[in-house]
C-alpha cells in the first residue's frame, strides 16, 4: 500500500505551509543523491519526499488528497505514484535546497532551468454507470508539441550554463552574482532551426487522443491528473499536465448523496394495504424487496452496500428506497362507491403510532 504523504514528511494534517516546506527540505537533504551516491533506497525516499511535497504544498491538491487520498491522483506523475524523474524534481523544487548543495544533479547546474509546459484543463461528464464501475475514456486533446525538425544549439551567451555571472564592486569588495541567462531564459539552449508554421518557441498545436482511466466512486468537482499530457515545453523542458474535472450527469432513477443512492418507489393503495414484492433495476443488476402489508407512504428502506463503492476502498454506500403510496386521481363509479363506504370505517382512519415519524421528524433526522 502506498505510504501516507504526511507520514513520508513526518508531519500532521494540521501542519502549516511553512512546516510542510521545512519538513520536505529536511527529508530532501537527508536523502539527496549527492549525499548518498549509489544508494537506491535513499533515492527512492528522495523521490517519495518530493512526491509528497508536490501535493501537500499545493492547497488545492492538498484538499483533494485529504478528501480522496491517493486515488485523487492515481493517473500517474507527481502525486500519483508514477515514475519520478530526478530532473523534474530539481527543476521544480531545486531552490528549496538553498546552499546545502553547490551543484545540481545529473550535470544540471543550479542556475540551469528546465522549462515546464502549461497545464491543460478539460471537463469529462460521466453517467451513474460509469461512476459506479469506473471507466476508461479516450479524449481528443489539442496540445502544443515541438515541431518536427526543430533544432537547438548551445546558448552562445551563457555557453549552456543557463546563467550569467556578474561582478560588481561594493563597499565590501567585489561581489559575484548569478542570474538566469536573458538569451535562453535559463534553459542553456537557443533555437538554431525553427520549422515553418511553428511559433516563436518552435511549437505547433496537434490533436492527440489521450486515454484517461477514471476509478469507481469519483464525484462532481473532483479533479484527476494525467501527467505529461499538457502542453510540451521547448528544448529539454518538461510537458505540463492534463487536469480532468469530473462532472456528473443526472440519472433518471437514482439521486446520489455521497456514496449513497436514493430511489423513489411508487406503489398503489392496494399494494400498500396488502403488501407486495417489488423488483428494482439497479445499474449493475436487480434487487427484490418485500413490502409488508400496511406500509406507509414516506417509509424508507435501507439496502446495505447497494450504493457506490468508496473511492478509497472503504466499502460501499447504501441504497435508500423511499416508499410513495400513489393515490389515484380519478375513480370510476364502483371505486368511488367503495371508498365512500370506507370513510367511516375505523380500519381506514389514520392511526399513526410512535414508529410512524412525522415529516418534520424525518427532516430533523436527515440533518442530525
Amino acid at each position: 500500500m502506498k505510504q501516507d504523504f504526511y507520514e513520508v514528511l513526518g508531519i500532521g494534517k494540521d501542519a502549516s505551509a511553512g512546516e510542510i516546506k521545512k519538513a520536505y527540505r529536511k527529508q530532501a537533504i537527508k536523502y539527496h543523491p549527492d549525499k548518498n551516491p549509489g544508494d537506491q533506497e535513499a533515492e527512492a525516499n528522495f523521490k517519495k519526499a518530493a512526491e509528497a511535497y508536490e501535493v501537500l504544498s499545493d492547497p488545492q491538491k492538498k484538499a483533494q488528497y485529504d478528501q480522496y487520498g491517493h486515488a485523487a491522483f492515481e493517473n500517474g506523475g507527481f502525486g500519483g505514484g508514477g515514475s519520478m524523474n530526478m530532473d523534474d524534481i530539481f527543476s521544480q523544487f531545486g531552490d528549496i535546497f538553498g546552499s546545502a548543495f553547490g551543484g545540481g544533479f545529473g550535470g544540471f547546474s543550479q542556475g540551469q532551468r528546465r522549462m515546464k509546459g502549461s497545464d491543460l484543463r478539460i471537463r469529462v461528464s460521466l453517467n451513474l454507470e460509469e461512476i459506479i464501475n469506473g471507466v476508461e475514456k479516450k479524449i481528443k486533446v489539442k496540445r502544443k508539441t515541438q515541431a518536427p525538425g526543430i533544432q537547438y544549439s548551445t546558448c552562445s551567451t551563457c555557453k549552456g550554463a543557463g546563467q550569467v555571472m556578474r561582478v560588481t564592486n561594493t563597499i565590501l569588495g567585489r561581489m559575484q552574482t548569478a542570474s538566469p541567462c536573458p538569451s535562453c531564459q535559463g534553459s542553456g539552449q537557443t533555437i538554431s532551426n525553427r520549422p515553418a508554421g511553428s511559433d516563436a518557441q518552435g511549437m505547433i498545436q496537434e490533436e492527440e487522443t489521450v486515454s484517461i482511466k477514471i476509478p469507481p466512486g469519483v464525484e462532481e468537482g473532483m479533479q484527476l491528473k494525467v501527467s505529461g499530457k499538457g502542453n510540451a515545453a521547448p528544448g529539454n523542458g518538461i510537458s505540463g499536465d492534463l487536469l480532468v474535472l469530473i462532472q456528473e450527469k443526472a440519472d433518471e432513477q437514482f439521486v446520489r448523496e455521497g456514496n449513497h443512492l436514493h430511489y423513489d418507489l411508487y406503489i398503489s393503495i392496494a399494494e400498500a394495504a396488502l403488501g407486495v414484492s417489488k423488483e428494482i433495476n439497479l445499474i449493475d443488476g436487480k434487487v427484490r424487496i418485500k413490502l409488508e402489508s400496511g406500509i406507509q407512504s414516506g417509509k424508507t428502506l435501507r439496502l446495505k452496500n447497494k450504493g457506490i463503492r468508496d473511492i478509497n476502498g472503504y466499502g460501499s454506500g447504501d441504497l435508500l428506497v423511499h416508499i410513495n403510496v400513489w393515490t389515484p386521481k380519478e375513480l370510476n363509479r364502483e371505486q368511488k362507491k367503495f371508498f365512500e363506504s370506507m370513510l367511516e370505517d375505523d380500519n381506514f382512519k389514520p392511526q399513526p403510532d410512535k414508529s410512524d415519524k412525522s415529516f418534520f421528524e424525518k427532516v430533523k433526522d436527515m440533518f442530525a
